[in-house]
């Protein structure tokens, strides 16, 4: 296996750590989940750019790398929605959204297309993974910097804003990748 997806596979595993840091009580555990969040969103980044320069492209990897995101972004957003920080509505949107998108690739590869994720879908990914770092660093503030504690609610509907932003941007993403996708594939086979 190729370190691309070695670290691909490694943002899939973190996703639980970074899950129960953030639910655990301990002091600064919002601090340190942003940490784990974005150790594991550099992979992201890396991963896609070691496999182009080594030409260490794979099916898996295309595949699987859209995957390990949604596994990641998925894990923030239902502990933000346990926490009081999202509407279940804006995560069933997001969700239901990967998981058409998801069958749609499976669907392609049955049929020995690879749909890459496109750029709509990687604007998708980048605002999820900075609108959740920045919800985990306003908690943070919100716990340990004393203007920002009397701002509770303030926070509540930031959080609420940037996870509803994810939502229509995850919407339209996959509306783009269906009409995409739409010519590739066969739906009749």
């Amino acid at each position: 296996m190729n370190t691309p997806n070695k670290l691909t596979i490694a943002r899939i595993c973190i996703a639980p750590i970074f899950l129960a840091v953030l639910l655990a009580g301990f002091p600064h555990r919002f601090l340190v989940s942003a940490i784990i969040f974005a150790a594991a969103s550099v992979t992201d980044a890396i991963d896609g750019k070691l496999a182009r320069k080594r030409d260490q492209i794979t099916v898996f990897g295309q595949l699987l790398d859209p995957v390990a995101d949604k596994v990641l972004t998925t894990t923030a957003f239902l502990a933000f929605l346990q926490m009081g920080l999202c509407s279940v509505w804006s995560v069933m949107l997001i969700l239901t959204r990967e998981f058409a998108v998801t069958s749609m690739r499976l669907i392609a590869s049955a049929q020995g297309i690879v749909i890459p994720a496109g750029i709509s879908g990687k604007i998708k990914t980048a605002a999820q993974m900075v609108s959740i770092a920045a919800i985990l660093l306003l908690g943070e503030a919100v716990q340990y910097v004393p203007w920002f504690a009397a701002r509770v609610e303030l926070y509540r509907t930031v959080s609420f804003a940037l996870v509803w932003l994810t939502a229509v941007l995850a919407v339209v993403s996959g509306v783009i990748y269906f009409a995409q996708a739409k010519k590739r594939i066969d739906f009749f086979k």
